[in-house]
């Protein structure tokens, strides 16, 4: 608890460009949380080095995404915004916390997996413990809860599982954090394989939304979005082209299932398509918009920059010199 409040930890990391998916299944549900939460928001730019980055490309797309929190209406003066690697007590606790984690618990994680699979060249142990630096990031803050999408459950429950063992021996240091999801557009699918999940690495242009796209990108990509013979605008699991669609177009505009389904009845995929399209270049112009002026305002970002930072850190301090001290390191000399 910080001021009353429950605490809330979340990041994305600043490798390659943001989708619809990342914006419509947390960015958007972030806006809503401040009033209830004390919200932290990380840039988690030292996950994305598990994967080989070209360093002024890993420094430009962070600072684009933190301005991106920003331009999709994050108020910096009320969420905590910050650079991962500003924070140094991010990787201090992940050391502590690789001591308070097994082989087997590593061994079961599916994301290492997935990751290891595509990156034959690079298996690297920071790609195997990658689920306690998440942990690091989330009990460094004390999180009462995560937003976290249901393919991130795995790594929040041993998020858990090392915050319970870590207090059962030393006392009740850690809040065991809860997982927050959201009741819409939890999980948004590929635009040319509905049963995955829409992905900024996707090596098909025409799977994903870029947050970036122009107005007439968008609607191309959703002409092409693979759908079915059914001719039929249903809500259903046998359908799961036309299921995608019909939550993007709820979640942009803030309609039911019902509602949606009884506003397209009888009517075409063309004519459906079209108008999810033009619903994602609505809620997009004015993020699109909002990110354009930001970009030019250096002062405005290296201010957020360094003021978060500090603040970040002087909570994650707190923390960390407790764990500290009961695990039996030497004080500070002041």
């Amino acid at each position: 608890m910080i001021d009353g409040k429950k605490v809330l930890f979340s990041g994305m990391q600043a490798t390659g460009n943001l989708t619809l998916g990342n914006y419509l299944g947390a960015l958007k549900n972030w806006l809503t949380l401040s009033d209830e939460y004390e919200c932290f928001y990380s840039v988690v730019d030292l996950h994305s080095i598990t994967v080989r980055q070209e360093p002024a490309e890993l420094r430009k797309r962070a600072r684009n995404l933190l301005t991106l929190y920003i331009a999709a209406g994050l108020d910096p003066k009320k969420n905590c915004i910050y650079y991962q690697s500003h924070v140094s007590g991010h990787s201090q606790l992940a050391w502590i916390l690789n001591c308070f984690t097994y082989m087997g618990e590593l061994n079961r994680m599916t994301q290492f997996k997935d990751k290891a699979a595509k990156h034959t060249d690079n298996i690297n142990a920071g790609l195997f413990t990658y689920p306690v630096l998440m942990a690091a990031d989330i009990l460094l803050f004390q999180s009462d809860v995560v937003p976290v999408g249901k393919d991130q459950l795995q790594h929040l429950e041993i998020t858990r599982d090392i915050a319970q063992r870590f207090n059962g021996i030393y006392g009740e240091v850690f809040t065991v954090p809860e997982p927050y999801i959201g009741k819409t557009g939890a999980k948004i699918m590929s635009l040319q394989d509905p049963l995955k999940k829409m992905s900024k690495s996707d090596e098909n242009p025409n799977a994903s939304i870029l947050l970036m796209d122009d107005p007439d990108t968008v609607i191309r990509k959703f002409k092409r979005a693979v759908t079915d013979s059914d001719a039929c605008i249903c809500y259903r699991d046998e359908q799961p082209g036309i299921k995608n669609l019909l939550d993007i177009y709820c979640t942009c505009t803030n309609k039911s299932t019902a509602e949606a389904v009884k506003e397209f009845e009888g009517k075409g995929y063309g004519e459906f398509k079209l108008a999810v399209g033009e619903a994602v270049v609505a809620v997009l112009k004015p993020v699109q918009e909002e990110f354009s002026r930001l970009s030019k305002d250096k002062a405005y970002i290296d201010g957020v920059i360094k003021e978060n930072a500090q603040k970040a850190d002087y909570y994650a301090n707190k923390t960390l010199r407790k764990v500290e001290k009961k695990i039996g390191f030497p004080e500070r000399i002041r």
